[in-house]
């Protein structure tokens, strides 16, 4: 098979774009004829079988920021216009070529009689799972509208928690990094040259200048060694992270250290009682909403204890009890989510879970920020004031020698 990009006149004239899949030119002008098209342009695009699932990174693949927008859009537009027409006004504005082939592929299915969520099933892993079957769900109820409204606010939320968790993460770790940086240029370039200097006069130096000195002869003789075993180290790492043994180990360490493993369990439990609340809320079976997210989850520990709650409730457990066997949610979510049990209001409670959650979230990763920032400048300048105390003592000692 092979993929097409085309641009086509419809029976009223209007001008659609998109990608169909053929054995030839002419069995796709074929295709293009049977759906009432008039194909304007055809040519031969280095794609893959839209009905077929893919991986990495390919033409017409939706980033998240893109599919957050794609479901605002179609959440507003499907409203007030038909879903055919809706598909086709958001293709043909994008200006992004992939997500405007992903959205114009699903019109066209759309257009020979597909449902929604049957057209988004044949692009592959291009719609994610957990988002095809609410989807689905909405179709079957007829609130259609309403689960896109309501997506497109859980991909808005997850978007920000996301940008939030790579702030507070990325911040610190440039801070760092630029600390680091700065003490090696000091010990490479800059302590070498004074060091010159110190052993034309032939003195004895004081034990602090000897042992940064010592630093400084270590990282100039053995830096690219070390730099290149670093390198190593790190694809050996990463290669490592493949096996599942391995890769659950690092996983549960990192759910064990104090400030980012709190961080991965809070983001998690936040992300799961929305999207609960949001499947209930539209009538999803609890536990195919959880066996799909199960599958989203990166963290092998959190992904492990989301699949154990699966089997709880297949025998007949309840969602906080599921929970509370998981053992990595927090006791707020398991209080919230046993009173809803218990009142029938597990949806509302679940969704007021998600919110305090997600302001616990913020409230501690600005806690955690106001105070890496403090920590790591005093940490650089305590380490540059070792390095220039150790320069100024010899020169001290030499100018109370020659004044004696």
């Amino acid at each position: 098979m092979t993929a097409f990009d085309y641009s086509a006149l419809d029976i009223d004239g209007r001008e659609c774009s998109g990608v169909l899949d053929a054995p030839s030119s002419r069995e796709a002008r074929r295709q293009l004829e049977q759906r009432r098209l008039v194909p304007v342009r055809l040519e031969a695009a280095a794609s893959v079988d839209l009905a077929k699932p893919t991986s990495g990174r390919v033409r017409g693949r939706f980033t998240s920021k893109a599919l957050t927008l794609f479901t605002r859009q179609l959440a507003t537009l499907v409203v007030a216009v038909p879903l055919e027409e809706a598909l086709r006004t958001i293709g043909l504005q994008s200006e992004h070529k992939p997500t405007r082939q992903v959205v114009m592929a699903t019109h066209a299915y759309v257009l020979e009689g597909f449902r929604l969520s049957d057209a988004m099933n044949r692009q592959g892993d291009r719609f994610p799972p957990l988002y095809r079957a609410m989807v689905a769900a909405g179709e079957g109820s007829g609130a259609l509208p309403e689960i896109l409204e309501r997506l497109a606010d859980l991909l808005e939320r997850e978007q920000q928690v996301r940008g939030k968790l790579v702030s507070a993460l990325a911040y610190p770790a440039a801070l760092s990094l630029t600390a680091v940086m700065v003490v090696i240029a000091l010990m490479t370039f800059v302590v070498p040259r004074v060091v010159e200097q110190f052993e034309s006069m032939g003195q004895q130096l004081p034990l602090l200048t000897r042992v940064v000195i010592g630093v400084s002869d270590a990282m100039v003789a053995w830096g690219l060694p070390l730099l290149a075993l670093l390198v190593v180290g790190a694809i050996v790492f990463a290669r490592q992270l493949r096996r599942e043994p391995f890769r659950l180990g690092v996983d549960r360490r990192i759910l064990a250290m104090p400030v980012l493993g709190r961080i991965l369990r809070d983001v998690h439990a936040a992300q799961l009682a929305r999207t609960l609340a949001i499947m209930l809320n539209n009538g999803l079976p609890l536990m195919e909403g959880l066996a799909i997210t199960a599958r989203t989850v990166h963290n092998r520990v959190l992904r492990a204890a989301t699949e154990r709650m699966v089997a709880v409730i297949r025998e007949g457990g309840s969602l906080s009890s599921a929970m509370k066997r998981a053992a990595v949610f927090p006791p707020t979510l398991l209080y919230m989510t046993s009173s809803g049990e218990n009142s029938g209001r597990l949806a509302p409670m679940l969704d007021r879970a998600a919110d305090y959650l997600e302001r616990e979230f913020n409230t501690f990763t600005n806690v955690v920020m106001s105070l890496l920032e403090p920590i790591i400048i005093v940490l650089l300048g305590g380490v540059v004031a070792v390095i220039v105390l150790a320069i100024l003592l010899p020169i001290l000692q030499f100018n109370s020698m020659a004044m004696g």
